[in-house]
């Protein structure tokens, strides 16, 4: 039987895009949603709870990201979880887990908070490959962060 490593999020950017290129010259973008979930508890008394949420897009995917979206813009990212590590100078071993997003719609109207500039009364994009074509190797040390 075969597994499934599949996430999808709704939330808002809280930092702007990062875009970089790989030194091979594959584009890769960075950016941080927060996604809020909200509960009663035994009390009746309303709480709500805030996770924050790494993703990294890759190839055409990774260039859209970088222009239409904006700090706050609120999106839907579907992707699969990947966790990282490395050891820094100090050989501290540090782990980050993301979401390596394969599709990304945008949700905020066009005009609405968090300045994004994309026109949602035109066809959206056609989803990006996230990945590297097959072939192209990328290790941790291509990663531009």
């Amino acid at each position: 039987m075969n597994s499934l490593n599949r996430a999808q999020v709704i939330g808002n950017l809280t930092r702007e895009p990062e875009l970089k290129q790989t030194q091979g010259g594959q584009s890769v973008c960075t950016f941080g949603i927060a996604t809020n979930r909200s509960w009663k508890d035994a009390s009746g008394q309303k709480r709500e709870e805030v996770e924050f949420h790494n993703i990294v897009v890759w190839g055409k995917l990774a260039e859209i990201c970088g222009e239409y979206l904006k700090k706050g813009t609120k999106v839907y990212i579907d992707g699969r979880l990947q966790t990282r590590n490395w050891e820094d100078d100090a050989n501290i071993k540090h782990y980050r887990t993301e979401i390596v997003g394969d599709n990304m719609i945008i949700l905020t109207p066009k005009g609405g908070g968090g300045g994004g500039s994309y026109d949602n009364s035109s066809p959206a994009p056609a989803p990006a490959a996230a990945e590297p074509a097959v072939g192209e190797d990328i290790s941790a040390e291509d990663l531009p962060f």
